[in-house]
């Protein structure tokens, strides 16, 4: 079965490389990559040997990739060639995939600037809703997600928090049910990005400060969800249940957006508008007494 569906499946990735890179061709000027505009052309965008000039590789090879042939290709020669095309993070990745290779982790410094997904946060009051990155750093986070979640300024680790955090604990009502997906999803980043060394400090750290996240951890459990339930017992606002999803970035590798919604027929979002509207009252009188 492996081998039929690997035989379907390499004449398609074959014809999508073929349209990939012609399109990707021809939406480019010559003056875009630094050659003279020259003469009138017949077909819009570079010629196939001006792409390979450009990359630094023979003229004939390129035309067999571009004609999707069966040839070796290496790292080097497709990072080549996304820069001589002028393809952005989420277009080099594709080619990666086409050419049957895996597209390399990108680094924090390739991360896009958080600032857009800042206002999304802040566009989803009086909704909790927070970032994480691949290691679950917490980078951004509304009011509503801090003040019913109860983040304070150590919880920089929103795994860390769940398991060390009392406060934070105590709040989810299903703590323990919750816990094992926690821990196997963490697992399964880990797996996703070797090279971060960041994951492996944080589990020492939890296996050392929780013996709950100890037994979790040695069973090896591996699995992925995206959305679910959270209850929330506050111990202002009463009893808080949401339903959540959770939002993977497709040109920003590992961030993800915890967005949480209030579940119809609860009275969980009038309750979270009337938390908001006490700490910003509170915040006003205290900016009244520190003056």
């Amino acid at each position: 079965m492996t081998t039929s569906l690997n035989a379907v499946r390499e004449p398609r990735r074959r014809e999508e490389l073929k349209h990939f890179l012609r399109t990707r061709r021809e939406r480019l000027r010559p003056e875009d990559v630094g050659l003279p505009p020259g003469a009138r052309r017949r077909t819009p965008g570079l010629r196939r040997e001006e792409v390979a000039m450009l990359a630094g590789i023979g003229a004939s090879w390129y035309t067999w990739l571009e004609q999707g042939r069966d040839i070796k290709v290496s790292e080097q020669v497709v990072d080549s060639i996304s820069r001589t095309l002028l393809l952005d993070a989420v277009e080099r990745d594709h080619l990666y995939r086409l050419v049957g290779m895996n597209p390399p982790q990108r680094t924090a410094d390739d991360l896009a600037d958080t600032a857009q997904l800042t206002a999304l946060l802040e566009g989803w009051m009086p909704s909790p809703a927070y970032v994480i990155d691949r290691c679950w750093d917490i980078v951004g986070l509304n009011r509503a997600a801090g003040l019913v979640f109860g983040f304070g300024e150590r919880d920089t680790n929103c795994l860390m928090s769940f398991f060390t955090n009392p406060a934070f604990r105590a709040r989810h009502r299903y703590w323990a049910e919750v816990a094992p997906g926690l821990v196997s999803e963490f697992r399964r980043d880990a797996a996703r990005y070797p090279e971060e060394s960041r994951f492996a400090s944080i589990s020492r750290r939890l296996m050392e400060e929780s013996k709950e996240f100890a037994e979790l951890w040695s069973r090896y459990e591996l699995t992925a969800k995206n959305q679910g339930v959270k209850a929330i017992d506050h111990p202002r606002a009463g009893f808080l249940i949401f339903d959540h999803s959770v939002l993977e970035i497709p040109d920003r590798p590992g961030i993800r957006l915890m967005l949480h919604t209030a579940r119809p027929g609860t009275e969980t979002r009038e309750k979270v508008v009337e938390l908001l509207g006490r700490d910003e009252r509170k915040g006003r009188i205290s900016l009244v007494e520190a003056g």
